[in-house]
């Protein structure tokens, strides 16, 4: 069993460190964990992000993933990675950090439009125009061939037309497709009664024929050690006739 969607304090809005975790998904019965906290970006205006890294907390961030990673070898396999948006004019600082920290990927969680300096968050109610410029920017993301998989890719809120929804979910579907790229179901969401993971969205993967693969999206450490929600997203995505998978691409 793998998760590859874990984050740490230092990302503001979650509590443990990284050990607490790792020894939780021991005790879940995981054999590979994923850490993918929210990515720090450098800025060209002054704006500072509460709900992410900072850059200068990133060394140390995988300076203490590779010693516990070793600590723990032969417990669990420790993938040191982050959880990015795609934020056109900042990709190439982002390019530049994945080499410099020889990180070992990143997923695709598009929680902004185009900079949280500025742009909306994707996460609320959207107007037809904000949820086709979601999936544009998701499959301009796909598309870079930077992204293991796209988490919480139902995470664009559009109720007042299903049909218009599924449409342009549909979209993205196709892009997940033509890149190999797996959709996250996911586990918090699902544990909160969110409005994702959204039962429309994967019918329509399933209808598709898309790969996903569950997500913790833990913020807490204790969720790795709670196989009764696991087990029960399983069953309904089986239930579903969806193609789970666990595996992803790595850079290395």
């Amino acid at each position: 069993m793998k998760n590859y969607h874990t984050h740490t304090k230092r990302c503001y809005h979650a509590i443990g460190n990284e050990e607490d975790y790792i020894l939780n998904a021991i005790k879940g019965g995981y054999t590979e964990l994923g850490f993918s906290d929210h990515t720090p970006w450098r800025y060209d205006s002054s704006y500072h992000a509460t709900m992410r890294m900072e850059e200068d907390k990133l060394l140390d961030y995988v300076n203490t993933l590779r010693q516990l990673k070793e600590k723990y070898k032969g417990q669990i396999n420790i993938k040191i990675g982050l959880e990015c948006e795609y934020f056109p004019k900042y990709m190439p600082w982002l390019q530049q950090t994945i080499k410099d920290y020889k990180l070992d990927y990143i997923i695709l969680g598009n929680h902004y439009d185009e900079s949280d300096e500025y742009g909306i968050y994707f996460g609320g109610e959207l107007t037809k125009q904000q949820l086709n410029k979601y999936i544009d920017l998701c499959i301009e993301g796909l598309n870079t061939g930077l992204y293991s998989y796209l988490a919480h890719p139902d995470l664009a809120y559009y109720d007042k037309d299903i049909h218009y929804y599924k449409t342009q979910m549909k979209r993205l579907c196709q892009a997940a497709l033509d890149t190999d790229t797996p959709l996250e179901f996911n586990l918090l969401g699902y544990k909160y009664h969110r409005h994702y993971p959204s039962k429309v969205f994967f019918e329509l993967a399933k209808e598709m024929g898309n790969k996903v693969i569950i997500g913790s999206d833990a913020h807490d450490p204790l969720v790795l050690s709670d196989m009764q929600t696991y087990n029960k997203a399983k069953a309904y995505l089986e239930n579903l006739g969806i193609e789970l998978t666990e595996e992803i691409r790595f850079f290395q």
